[in-house]
């Protein structure tokens, strides 16, 4: 019995373990008119295997190309297309270079540095300060956002003027919402059990007492609708 630990490497899964054997076969056939043979017939055998190839453009091109790299590249027949190499088939993709920045206000992030030296070229002055109260309200955004909790303005107001060299001067004071206030609140909302709290209504209850009354011992407002 032949277990897949002592086979070679399914070099493609979606041709199956025979495909490779015979592709592995033609390689050792000697005369080379009848090794063309075997290989146009493993082309349509492979084409009539994977029929969703021919919804690829130029298909037997990638049929061809899968057989020398099922192949290993060490076929040697003559091919209609330009005969593919392990470089070529299988190129090995260029490295990105990493985008090296160094903000140097961490805390603030690189976009808004861009922001600011936009904002500092910036000769319009309406535009200028618009930008200022842009660049303030995203300040105290994020301030709020990392350490859960308000800054007032005017530490907004001196950390812009230290980050700019007193250029740039916000006019409109940046409203953010305070989360951490607003969750304390409803939390004790429903601690207190106000309104559309949790507290337990007992006008119209169903308790001890509203079932001795339909049962009659008060005996004034309920009556017996079976005898």
């Amino acid at each position: 019995m032949e277990y897949n630990t002592t086979r070679n490497h399914l070099i493609m899964k979606e041709y199956g373990r025979h495909i490779q054997k015979m592709i592995d076969y033609v390689i050792t056939i000697e005369d080379r008119e009848k090794r063309q043979k075997n290989a146009q017939a493993l082309i349509e055998l492979m084409g009539f295997l994977n029929p969703h190839l021919k919804n690829v453009e130029d298909f037997r091109h990638k049929l061809w190309d899968h057989l020398f790299l099922i192949s290993d590249f060490k076929l040697d027949v003559d091919s209609p297309y330009p005969i593919p190499t392990r470089e070529t088939l299988r190129p090995r993709p260029t490295p990105l270079p990493y985008p090296k920045k160094y903000p140097k206000y961490s805390h603030l992030g690189k976009n808004l540095e861009l922001v600011i030296n936009k904002a500092l070229k910036e000769e319009n002055q309406e535009k200028r300060s618009g930008f200022a109260n842009s660049i303030a309200y995203y300040m105290k955004l994020a301030y709020n956002t990392w350490h859960k909790e308000l800054v007032h303005d005017d530490g907004i107001r001196s950390e812009l003027n230290a980050i700019t060299d007193g250029q740039l001067e916000f006019t409109n004071t940046p409203f953010v919402k305070a989360y951490r206030e607003r969750d304390s609140r409803e939390g004790n909302r429903f601690q207190r059990g106000g309104k559309g709290g949790y507290q337990q209504r007992n006008n119209g209850g169903g308790g001890r007492n509203d079932r001795n009354d339909r049962n009659g011992k008060s005996g004034k407002h309920y009556k017996k609708r079976f005898k």
